[in-house]
């Protein structure tokens, strides 16, 4: 973890609330001169607490309708290639997230897909086809109630 100090912790707040901000109008929100801004922002960066700066795109606007929670057990073998499992759902597009769970299942993956033919597509073609899947439990969203990448510093 990383001693953060007041104005740190707000430049964190207004960048992910808007990354696109310059470094004069992030250090007038947050009470800074631009030069000890700046410094602060590349401490962060090299540091690793801002990892990268994205743009949000609305996935629906773009015709990813389907969006898919996915419940991975893998088979005894397969849990002996945990490693390999988690490269191969690096390389597929489809998969936003990926975490490794304690409990029933092994995996959790949230997908988003064209449509439920386009992930049933992705279900057969890849995710089913991966070594070890023993069993595979997919949860179709019907709406979104809250969606953030903000953090609560």
């Amino acid at each position: 973890m990383i001693e953060l100090d007041q104005y740190e912790k707000k430049i964190l707040r207004e960048l992910q609330s808007d990354a696109s901000l310059t470094t004069a109008q992030l250090a007038e929100r947050v009470g800074l001169s631009a030069s000890p801004c700046w410094r602060r922002v590349d401490r962060l960066e090299r540091e690793g607490v801002i990892q990268r700066r994205v743009a949000i795109v609305d996935r629906e606007k773009v015709g990813l309708n389907a969006h898919v929670f996915v419940q991975v057990k893998l088979n005894a073998h397969g849990r002996a290639n945990l490693d390999e499992f988690a490269d191969k759902i690096r390389e597929f597009p489809e998969v936003l997230d990926c975490y490794v769970m304690m409990g029933a299942i092994d995996f959790m993956i949230r997908v988003v897909a064209r449509d439920i033919n386009a992930y049933e597509s992705f279900f057969f073609g890849k995710l089913s086809q991966l070594p070890g899947v023993q069993e595979v439990n997919s949860i179709v969203a019907l709406s979104q109630i809250k969606s953030t990448t903000q953090l609560p510093i």
